[in-house]
């Protein structure tokens, strides 16, 4: 069985609790125009390029024998992605590694065995691994047999997830996790759809779901887009959602950030995506306290 994944990050403490290794699977079925990581939405691989790195040598241009690589006067590469096969060979023409390709398929014991490597962390810190993405659920088969092959070491498992699978599929999945690091961006569902390319519906009704059906921990993460979702009514109608939920123990603020702008350049996919303004840190503290307010663990990041 393989999957596809586009990283794996040790030490990583942003993704659940104590020190984690975070798998990052490709694919995703939302759109979000705020997407930090815009190269995990394809499920498939992806050119991508670097130009602060690149010497503007031609060599890759050299390389490849598709014509999909061409320079601008200026010598910068661009890229016609229609005729790109992947092939790799201008990554291996190129010294500065200015072109990648991101994505690769993986198997499950090549998975575990960067994992184990981070076992005395893990036993230190009370960490453990993250499956987020992308959206794991996209490869469901995979991911559940890792999450089965994880327990059975005894390693802490956090799924994280934007919720919008098929109920089953979610509630099996989800169930089997420690922790499920749920991501919750609108209320409303015409905004929802707007903003992400898909309707909430779904994703409410799993999270409901999965709280009236399981004892699994919930973490709701919030990502904070200035002018989207940061209103009096969604906040107040998120609360009033979470607060019906026994499991939700923790809500993570995550402030948007232009760190996935670059990646739009280098995938060539800006056009598809906007840039917001980060919100203030006045506003991520309105924000915190407002849930707090409501009787929740509310925390900037996580």
């Amino acid at each position: 069985m393989k999957g596809m994944i586009f990283d794996l990050k040790h030490y990583a403490v942003h993704d659940g609790p104590g020190i984690r290794v975070t798998v990052f699977f490709k694919g995703c079925p939302l759109h979000c125009l705020w997407c930090h990581n815009p190269e995990s939405i394809s499920p498939g691989k992806e050119l991508m390029l670097m130009p602060n790195r690149c010497a503007r040598c031609g060599d890759c241009v050299k390389a490849c024998n598709y014509g999909a690589l061409s320079q601008k006067a200026d010598g910068e590469v661009v890229a016609d992605r229609n005729k790109c096969t992947l092939c790799g060979d201008c990554l291996k023409a190129c010294a500065r590694e200015a072109i990648q390709i991101v994505g690769w398929e993986t198997t499950i014991p090549e998975i575990l065995a960067e994992i184990e490597k981070d076992r005395a962390f893990f036993d230190q810190s009370g960490g453990g691994v993250t499956l987020t993405g992308g959206e794991p659920l996209l490869q469901p088969e995979f991911t559940e047999a890792l999450i089965e092959e994880l327990k059975e070491r005894g390693l802490h498992v956090a799924l994280d997830t934007s919720g919008y699978a098929p109920e089953d599929t979610f509630l099996r999945i989800a169930g089997k996790s420690d922790l499920v690091l749920f991501d919750l961006k609108l209320m409303d569902e015409e905004k929802h759809k707007k903003f992400t390319g898909v309707s909430n519906r779904l994703i409410l009704h799993n999270l409901r779901v999965l709280d009236s059906k399981t004892q699994v921990p919930v973490w709701a993460r919030f990502p904070l887009i200035p002018g989207v979702n940061d209103g009096e009514r969604n906040l107040e109608e998120m609360a009033d959602f979470l607060v019906s939920l026994k499991n939700v123990k923790l809500i993570n603020i995550l402030p948007y950030h232009k760190g996935g702008v670059e990646k739009f350049r280098r995938l060539g996919r800006e056009t598809e995506f906007q840039v917001f303004e980060p919100p203030t840190e006045e506003n991520i503290d309105r924000v915190i306290k407002f849930f707090q307010e409501k009787g929740f663990q509310a925390k900037k990041g996580g």
